[in-house]
């Protein structure tokens, strides 16, 4: 990191990916005071990644392995779904191109990957002890009153693998899973005899 936007439309649902140097974390209080009460961030996120998390993180003298003065205890990923939409103004704003999260975002997130160049990479839940090893440092934190919904940017070495799940063609996992839940459904109910509405 950070790429640049033909290296995101590159990306495909299904491919894996491991990121390198640089991830940013961020969470709901985060977003709501950057695009609801229009706090700026003194960090640039041009071509960056940024993975919904709000750290167990510890406070330390400032030193070569916690430049920050935190040292990282436990990252974990939340879920998406309820910081939807804000994906669309952290793109066209900040230059932000990849996500990461816990079980995918809506249309409008969708929409937004397709038109400003950007994906969603899944991590499975449930790893937040194996994602803090794949961070190096806390290297530096913005809008630290908001902690531990603060900005975060870590350092990092092999974060992954994780999956494309939604890329800028319009493809979703999230899509193909809902489908193929709702076929087994209506067959499992159809098996029973029960009438569905059409």
């Amino acid at each position: 990191m950070p790429i640049d936007e033909a290296a995101a439309r590159a990306l495909k649902i299904g491919d894996t990916v491991t990121l390198e140097r640089t991830l940013f974390g961020i969470r709901d209080a985060t977003y709501i005071h950057m695009f609801d009460r229009g706090r700026r961030t003194r960090f640039d996120l041009r071509g960056h990644a940024v993975i919904h998390t709000a750290p167990n993180v510890k406070r330390v003298p400032p030193s070569p392995e916690h430049p920050a003065g935190y040292a990282p205890i436990c990252i974990g990923t939340t879920t998406s779904a309820r910081m939807e939409r804000f994906t669309r103004p952290l793109m066209a704003e900040y230059g932000v191109r990849l996500t990461i999260g816990k079980g995918g975002l809506g249309e409008a997130s969708k929409a937004a990957f397709q038109e400003l160049g950007g994906a969603y990479l899944a991590i499975i839940g449930g790893t937040a002890a194996l994602e803090t090893t794949w961070i190096e440092a806390i290297e530096d934190v913005d809008l630290d009153d908001l902690n531990p919904e603060s900005l975060w940017r870590f350092r990092i070495k092999g974060f992954g693998p994780l999956l494309v799940a939604m890329d800028s063609q319009g493809g979703s996992l999230y899509d193909a899973v809902h489908r193929t839940a709702s076929q087994r459904r209506a067959a499992a109910l159809a098996a029973m005899g029960v009438k569905q509405d059409a």
